[in-house]
Parts: structure tokens; sequence; C-alpha cells
């Protein structure tokens, strides 16, 4: 498929809304996207026009949104762009939105901390749990292909 992908470097403009779909959760929000500019003749940082965009997002990718994710936060988006074009009331309008495939926090403007979610398995393909005691070097509750960072002190 010949999908236009783009990567949006922005701020979240409205709470991450969530709905529960017979195809699973689905969850949007509204990205605003302002350009800045060096002003040569002023000697200063400028803003450019903001851009507005709506972002969807489907399955963990939205029940993680939901859950990390609030108004004003920087982040980066990365999905297919598409431009929805309707005529209301006799005016042609276009909305831009963004099916996002991946979304991060904008580590340049801040700090954020990584939490792994685990899914349970379904009950029809599970595999016979190992005990902790079968395993010692494995602590409780820890997948075994994690990988274990050192916490990192932050100044």
């Amino acid at each position: 498929m010949n999908d236009t992908m783009v990567t949006l470097v922005g701020n979240v403009a409205t709470n991450v809304e969530y709905r529960e779909s017979v195809a699973g959760g689905m969850a949007r929000f509204r990205f605003a996207v302002t350009p800045r500019r060096w002003d040569k003749q002023s000697g200063s940082w400028t803003d450019g026009h903001t851009s507005f965009y709506t972002v969807f997002a489907w399955r963990s990718l939205a029940i993680n949104l939901v859950g990390s994710v609030s108004v004003g936060e920087p982040l980066l988006v990365h999905g297919r762009l598409k431009v929805r074009e309707e005529e209301r009331d006799g005016q042609r309008r276009a909305s831009v939105e963004i099916g996002a495939v991946a979304v991060g926090h904008d580590l340049t403007r801040g700090t954020s901390a990584f939490r792994r979610v685990v899914k349970a398995e379904p009950n029809l393909t599970a595999r016979p749990a190992v005990t902790s005691a079968e395993r010692p070097e494995q602590h409780a509750g820890e997948r075994s292909d994690e990988v274990r960072a050192a916490p990192v002190a932050v100044p």
C-alpha cells in the first residue's frame, strides 16, 4: 500500500478520548504543531501558524495513550496521513488526520519514564507457567526476554 507516512512534533491539544468497539479500543486526540523559525531581522525565534491534526490510534497503542498522555505534553507522532474533504452548509472543508503507528514523548523538552505493559496470554495457547523457584535469577512478574535497565539519577 502506498500510504503517506509522516512524523509530527508538537503538543497534545485535547484530552485523549477512548472508546471500545468490536474491533478493539480506539483513541483520538487533537495535536497542535507550531513551526519555530529564527528571524534574522529581530534576532529572535518566532512562531509560525499552528496546524491542528486529529490523531487516531487503535488497540494497544490506544490503551497506552490514555494512560500516558495529557494536554500540553510534547509528543512525536508517526503515522499515516489522511486528508478528508467534505461539504458542510455549502462550504468545502478539509480536515487532516493521522492514523498513528507510534507515539512518544519529545525528550528534547523533558524526561519520561517507560513502563512495559505485559499482555496476558489466551488460555487456549498458554504455555505452562514456570515458577520463580524453578528460575531463581528471574524476579516474579518479570518476563525472561525483558532487558532491565539500571536506575538513572536525574539532576
